[in-house]
Order: structure tokens, then C-alpha cells, then sequence
């Protein structure tokens, strides 16, 4: 089944593809390679998720958060790409976590957008290397960014 069809069987709302806040591209593609800039929890109404894991949301809610910005990277592809077919692969995901200092769990939040990846383009093709890390306050004091390395078709 095609990354399309699969993300259609989600049944699942993408936000409106993010514009840049600062001077930056959402994505700049090099050779077959498509690197997207990180991306925050942007909800379809515009509006973010935001406040520290650990302290201001719990694990699942930071889960819930990762899958969101899980959801503006695909709208940015799709909008950078005119489809989601026209990725290969994940390759590389770089999550990091707005996290209370005493709060560990990291790759359980990352998750979020990694089994979403996983459910768009398959086991094979949607899990890539990945590293999930806790910072201080991101910017906006958003809970979660994202930022992803993709092989093109």
C-alpha cells in the first residue's frame, strides 16, 4: 500500500504546513535526500502544544505531542513533495524533548512520531536511526521538536 493510502487509513487530520518563523527553509532536498527542518506540535487549528514533559504534561500527553509534530512534518512533505510517495525512506530523526529536569523517558515521547512514521511508510521503510534527547525550554516553550532526514523516490 502507498504512504498515502496508508496515512489516509489513519484516519488522522494534518495541521496546515508550518512557515518559517525565523531565516530558514521547512526543507531543502539535496540529491534524493530531503532534509526537514524541526518542527513543532502545530495542531490544526493553528494553535501549539506547549509546556515541559515531566512537569506541565505527562508521558502520554508528550507522546500525543511527538505524533503531532509527527503530523506537521507530513503536511510539510506533502506540501514541499505533492505527496507522501514520494519518500523512500526515513532515514534519521532528531527528537527533542521540552522535559522537567527530573523526567527520563525521552524515546517513549519520541515514539510518538516514530510509530507514526512507521504506520505511514511501513516497519521496513518508516523506522530509521533516531536519537531522543531532553533539552531546556525549546522555543516558545513548546513540549516537543522534531527534525528528520528522508531518502526521495
Amino acid at each position: 500500500m502507498s504512504a498515502e493510502a496508508n496515512f489516509t487509513k489513519l484516519n488522522l487530520e494534518l495541521p496546515p504546513a508550518p512557515k518559517p518563523v525565523a531565516v530558514y527553509k521547512p526543507m531543502v532536498v539535496v540529491d534524493k535526500m530531503a532534509y526537514v527542518s524541526g518542527h513543532g506540535p502545530l495542531k490544526p487549528d493553528k494553535s501549539l502544544i506547549i509546556g515541559r514533559v515531566g512537569s506541565d504534561l505527562t508521558l502520554d500527553e508528550g507522546k500525543a505531542a511527538a505524533q503531532q509534530v509527527g503530523l506537521a512534518i507530513l503536511a510539510t512533505l506533502r506540501d514541499q513533495l505533492g505527496s507522501l510517495d514520494k519518500v523512500k525512506r526515513v532515514v534519521k530523526i532528531l527528537g527533542m524533548v521540552n522535559s522537567a529536569p527530573d523526567f527520563l523517558e525521552h524515546p517513549k515521547v519520541i515514539n510518538g512520531c516514530s510509530e507514526l512514521f512507521a504506520n505511514v511508510w511501513g516497519p521496513e521503510n518508516g523506522i530509521g536511526a533516531r536519537s531522543a534527547v531532553g533539552m531546556g525550554p525549546l522555543p516558545g516553550n513548546i513540549a516537543v521538536e522534531i527534525e528528520v532526514i528522508f531518502e526521495l523516490v
